[in-house]
């Protein structure tokens, strides 16, 4: 994800660059709420036990994968919804949560059976007829509809289905997910899509994975993608507008998808051509590229300043330039693939992505990564660069902002200083591949560089990851 901004999202990196020459909250128990669970089962927690976001993600199962059927009317911005979750119970299971907001449930039913619900909050909280036991897979049918609005994260940016002139731009990090479908929301769960979306005819609906279908009748038009590989909730997109298409398979057979705005189209044009060349580089750095589709969704949403990561098809709020481009996709590797255990590591992400930009503009005629970083540190103590370590953020306000990415960014230039060029480049690729389809933590990537450089990489970690204002050296 490029930070939130007020300023467009092409020039983040330029105003840095300008710039420059310049113990976790408690998870609340799952206790009784309404009606007496089962004696023979316990309640799922209403949430995933994340310090920065309590209520995000749910206990008691694993969804492996979602089934969404959507009509969504551009008109009125009103959305009718099914979703069909296949899961499976981690524990005996007499309750359980899904998070989802704004949007009326129509029915609920387990197993073909209909099932009590109700809200709490963002909760969906859901009794089956009878409890799950552990190890049990079962099906769950959430009928839904509304018009559904993004929520406004700590940091005062919006995610979710956010509404636009001719459609909505979905992007879910870190909440947004349950704006538009009951999910278990935390980048813990990953699972399976097929998402199907019908929207009025000429406009499209783009969803992650491969386009399976298109079918138009009766004034509207149906589009079926389906994402085979494991997807964290906040990664799926359902974004709808008017948008010329571009379709075409790389020498390494990816499966391209482009959807451009026609008011972003001549901007955004010369950079897209560049995306075969730009994974083609990232694959020589970061090993094979984890999907089989890939692309871009460039809408025009003014409004909403920043561009996301979406799983296989990056989503641009404008036309992106180069360092946008390479950022979003190296996320496909770094974020996506490989997926956070806790928000607060979230530096695994956007330092990575960042030092991407570093490396590309290295290798392809602009500054050196060791420029780059000169130029950030010359930043005195007080400023925003210095105002809290990445590898401990304190809450998730703090989770998009300068020093999770630029600082993160020189965590990795550090460690590419210690351990020299040749081990740099087996340790990027090492946890791409070591951890590709699931997930890491900080503690698991320090494990893989100690071991990978045989040498002791505390104290460098501790400096640039953990201690707070400027380290004192470079």
């Amino acid at each position: 994800m490029t930070p939130p901004r007020r300023q467009p999202a092409r020039r983040r990196t330029a105003v840095l660059r300008r710039e420059a020459v310049l113990a976790a909250v408690p998870v609340a128990v799952a206790a009784l709420i309404g009606a007496t669970a089962p004696a023979a089962g316990t309640a799922g927690a209403p949430g995933a036990g994340d310090p920065y976001f309590p209520l995000s993600g749910n206990g008691g199962y694993h969804v492996r994968h979602y089934d969404l059927t959507l009509r969504y009317d551009t008109s009125s911005g009103y959305l009718d919804g099914r979703a069909v979750l296949a899961a499976r119970a981690t524990q005996r299971l007499s309750r359980f949560d899904l998070d989802l907001t704004g949007l009326k449930v129509t029915g609920v039913i387990v197993d073909g059976l209909p099932a009590a619900h109700r809200r709490d909050g963002r909760e969906l909280v859901v009794t089956p007829r009878h409890t799950l036991r552990a190890g049990r897979d079962f099906r769950v049918t959430v009928a839904y509809h509304g018009t559904p609005k993004p929520v406004t994260d700590p940091d005062d940016s919006a995610d979710g289905w956010i509404p636009t002139d001719d459609g909505a731009f979905v992007a879910g990090e870190p909440q947004g997910a349950m704006t538009w479908f009951p999910a278990n929301n935390h980048p813990r769960d990953k699972s399976s899509y097929d998402i199907t979306i019908t929207v009025p005819q000429g406009r499209t609906a783009v969803a992650n994975g491969a386009l399976l279908a298109r079918h138009t009748a009766h004034g509207k038009t149906t589009f079926h993608w389906r994402e085979t590989q494991p997807m964290a909730a906040y990664l799926a997109t359902a974004t709808v507008g008017t948008f010329d298409i571009e379709q075409y398979t790389t020498r390494d057979g990816i499966r391209v998808y482009n959807a451009v705005d026609p008011r972003e189209a001549r901007e955004a044009a010369p950079v897209l051509k560049k995306l075969p060349s730009v994974l083609e580089w990232e694959s020589s750095l970061f090993g094979p590229y984890p999907f089989r589709s890939a692309g871009s969704i460039v809408d025009h949403a003014p409004d909403v300043g920043y561009a996301l990561e979406t799983q296989t098809r990056p989503l641009y709020d404008s036309a992106p330039d180069i360092d946008t481009l390479v950022h979003e996709n190296a996320h496909q590797w770094f974020g996506d693939s490989v997926s956070l255990t806790a928000w607060k590591d979230i530096w695994l992400n956007e330092g990575f992505a960042t030092y991407a930009e570093w490396l590309y503009e290295e290798q392809h005629g602009g500054d050196s990564a060791q420029e780059t970083f000169d130029a950030l540190y010359a930043h005195p103590a007080g400023d925003r660069l210095w105002a809290f370590p990445p590898g401990d953020p304190g809450s998730g306000e703090n989770i998009f902002d300068t020093p999770v990415y630029a600082r993160g960014a020189m965590t990795l230039h550090a460690l590419r200083k210690a351990v020299g060029d040749r081990d740099f480049l087996r340790i990027l690729r090492a946890w791409a591949t070591e951890h590709r389809g699931g997930h890491g933590t900080t503690a698991r990537f320090v494990r893989l560089a100690e071991r990978i450089s045989g040498k002791s990489l505390d104290t460098l970690f501790h400096t640039w990851l953990y201690t707070k204002g400027k380290p004192d050296s470079a």
